[in-house]
C-alpha cells in the first residue's frame, strides 16, 4: 500500500496548540526541577499490543517544535504492522525535550494508531469484496489527522466535509419535498457533482434510481433488504451500506454485492493503542 504522507503544514499548528495546552503557556516545572539542561537522552516508542502504526510524523513534530535538531530514526513507518514489544521509532534529543513532548506525542500516536488498527480489521474482514469508507464522525479540528489514519489502515475517504461532495440525507429530503425534488435541485446547483442520496426504505431506493442518483446510501437496512436493493439497482447506481455496521457483520455485508460500506466506528470509537515511550540517557 502506498500511503501519501501529510504535509508538515497540515499538523504543525495542531501540535503547537497541543503543546501549549500541556505547558499552560509556561514551562514543565517538574522536568526543570529534576533534570539538567545538558542531559541528552534517547526515547523509544515501544508498542505493547499488535497494531498498525499511524501518526509518527505528528509525534515527531512534538519534539521538533521544542528542539528542531532532534534526531529521528524510524523502524516501522505509518501503515505498517507492529508487533507487541517492537519499537516503532527512536528520538534522540535533550532529555528535557523528550520529557516535555512525551505525553503529547503519545496522545497523537496512540489515538491515530488505534484508528488505523480498527480500520485494518474492517478492511481485512471485507476480504476485498467491498470498499471500507470513513465518515465525518471525527474529533473536531482533528479530522485531517484521523482520516489520514484511516488511509494508513487501508480504508478509503469518500468526502472530507460538506464542501467536496453532494450527499442528500433524510433531513434534506424532508425539507426539499421528497427524493426527486432534492435530487433535481442538487443537480441544478451542482451539475458536475456525483449525487448520493440516502434511502431508508426500498421504496426510496426506487425513487432515487428513477431520478438518476449516482450513489444510494442504504441506511440501517437489514442484510436481506441490502441484497434486494442490489437486485433492484441492477448496476444503475453504486450502493453504500451505512448504519449498524459491526466487525461481525462485515463478511455478510461484503457478500451482498454492494459497493461501499461506511463505518463511523473506525474514527469515533477506535480504542487507543497501548504505546510506551522509554527514555534512557546517552553519552
Amino acid at each position: 500500500m502506498s500511503l501519501s504522507p501529510l504535509k508538515p503544514a497540515d499538523y504543525r499548528d495542531i501540535v503547537r496548540r497541543a503543546l501549549d495546552e500541556d505547558l499552560g503557556g509556561a514551562r514543565d516545572i517538574t522536568t526543570e526541577a529534576t533534570v539538567g539542561a545538558d542531559v541528552r537522552a534517547r526515547g523509544s516508542f515501544r508498542v505493547n499490543t499488535d497494531c498498525i502504526v499511524a501518526g509518527l510524523d505528528i509525534a515527531f513534530e512534538c519534539f521538533r517544535a521544542l528542539q528542531p535538531d532532534a534526531q529521528i530514526s524510524v523502524l516501522k513507518g505509518d501503515g505498517t504492522r507492529c508487533r507487541a514489544g517492537e519499537s516503532a521509532a527512536f528520538v534522540v534529543a535533550s532529555a528535557r525535550t523528550l520529557l516535555v513532548g512525551e505525553r503529547t506525542a503519545l496522545n497523537f500516536l496512540q489515538r491515530l494508531s488505534g484508528i488505523a488498527t480498527m480500520t485494518h480489521r474492517f478492511v481485512e474482514a471485507s476480504r476485498g469484496r467491498i470498499t471500507v469508507l470513513d465518515t465525518r464522525k471525527t474529533t473536531p479540528t482533528l479530522r485531517l489527522l484521523e482520516k489520514y489514519a484511516v488511509r494508513a489502515g487501508g480504508g478509503t475517504q469518500y468526502r472530507f466535509g460538506l464542501f467536496d461532495a453532494v450527499l442528500i440525507k433524510d433531513n434534506h429530503i424532508a425539507l426539499a419535498g421528497g427524493v426527486a425534488a432534492a435530487v433535481e435541485k442538487a443537480r441544478a446547483q451542482q451539475p458536475q457533482a456525483t449525487i448520493e442520496v440516502e434511502a431508508d426504505t426500498l421504496d426510496q431506493v426506487g425513487e432515487a434510481l428513477a431520478v438518476g442518483a449516482d450513489i444510494i446510501l442504504l441506511d440501517n437496512m437489514t442484510t436481506e433488504q441490502i441484497r434486494q436493493a442490489v437486485i433492484t439497482s441492477g448496476g444503475r447506481a453504486k450502493l453504500e451500506i451505512s448504519g449498524g455496521v459491526t466487525l461481525g457483520r462485515m463478511p455478510e455485508l461484503a457478500a451482498t454485492g454492494a459497493d461501499f460500506v461506511s463505518v463511523g466506528a473506525i474514527t469515533h470509537s477506535a480504542p487507543s493503542i497501548d504505546i510506551s515511550f522509554d527514555i534512557e540517557p546517552v553519552g
